[in-house]
């Protein structure tokens, strides 16, 4: 029988009275990258910390790889790698010398692991800063380091939580391609993350996490779908110029307003017919305009459908 990665079924987890996470479930597929999304303080952390043994649900179940986490938590660690918010590093040793510490307490000689080791370095592109201490390395070099070393035994189940949050745009693409690779190799990973364009880069399967519950999972495209069609969002150049524009545009087009941002938007299913119509009437109405847009639903738009709330200001 083949299990699934991750199967989690009403997991919940309280810590006195609150409520980190609330009937959570997710089924996660071996081979595939699943981003669990939303803002800081969503229960996303706690949700890993129970997969990974490293907390006790308060009620529900959930397995890895077929394991029960709470009945046989060492199985489950014998097939899962977590790369946490922070590195697990020692700064008094060199980035390869911290490799070479954790190959050789994983069991390989000391050949081997030299090996090893230099395939890592190699992997996450450290060939410039592999000979220098950990503490005098840059934020993203440090969390290479780490994510190398969450490799040093090839897991069935990669968990990285928020990694790349912090990192500067190269590491980021370092460890974009090599989340990439491994997928290809067979692994399965789970990605907690804040950045919307991360998620929808990755993933194969989403879900979105609010206040400890999962407000709604699917594919990128599906999530999308959620909140209709295309539209054309239009910016007046001033609050004045916004209720001009507002009620020049209002008789002839469907319109949802922000007048914090000066903006209207208006339904676009035929998207640039329906872009060259709003853009005449704006040019009719003599009313200026920052900017006149054709807009694709994001991942934020479905968040904040569904919660109320933008992703990108929660975070």
């Amino acid at each position: 029988m083949i299990h699934p990665a991750i199967e989690a079924h009403r997991l919940r987890k309280t810590y006195g009275e609150v409520v980190a996470v609330d009937s959570f479930d997710l089924t996660v597929t071996a081979g595939t990258v699943v981003s669990l999304l939303g803002p800081n303080g969503a229960g996303k952390t706690t949700i890993v910390r129970m997969l990974a043994t490293l907390a006790v649900p308060t009620s529900g179940t959930a397995s890895v790889c077929g394991y029960d986490v709470v009945r046989r938590p060492d199985a489950v660690r014998s097939v899962i790698s977590r790369t946490g918010q922070f590195a697990a590093l020692d700064d008094n040793l060199t980035a390869r010398e911290n490799l070479m510490l954790m190959a050789r307490l994983r069991g390989y000689g000391k050949p081997a692991a030299g090996i090893l080791v230099d395939q890592l370095v190699d992997r996450f592109e450290m060939g410039d800063f592999r000979d220098q201490l950990v503490k005098t390395t840059s934020g993203g070099q440090r969390r290479r380091v780490d994510l190398a070393a969450s490799l040093v035994v090839q897991p069935r189940l990669l968990v990285l939580d928020e990694p790349t949050t912090g990192l500067d745009p190269r590491s980021r693409q370092v460890v974009w391609t090599t989340i990439r690779d491994l997928v290809s190799e067979g692994i399965t990973l789970l990605l907690t993350t804040q950045y919307l364009d991360e998620a929808d880069t990755l993933s194969d399967h989403i879900v979105l996490i609010d206040h400890g519950r999962a407000t709604a999972s699917g594919t990128a495209a599906e999530l999308k779908a959620l909140i209709g069609e295309l539209r054309v969002d239009v910016t007046a150049a001033d609050a004045a110029g916004f209720a001009d524009l507002r009620a020049a545009l209002l008789p002839r087009f469907t319109l949802t307003d922000s007048p914090e941002r000066r903006m209207l938007s208006i339904p676009a299913p035929l998207a640039a017919q329906d872009l060259a119509s709003v853009t005449e009437a704006v040019r009719r109405s003599g009313v200026g305009v920052d900017e006149i847009a054709l807009h694709r639903p994001t991942l934020d738009d479905a968040f904040l459908a569904l919660t109320g709330q933008p992703l990108e200001e929660t975070a």
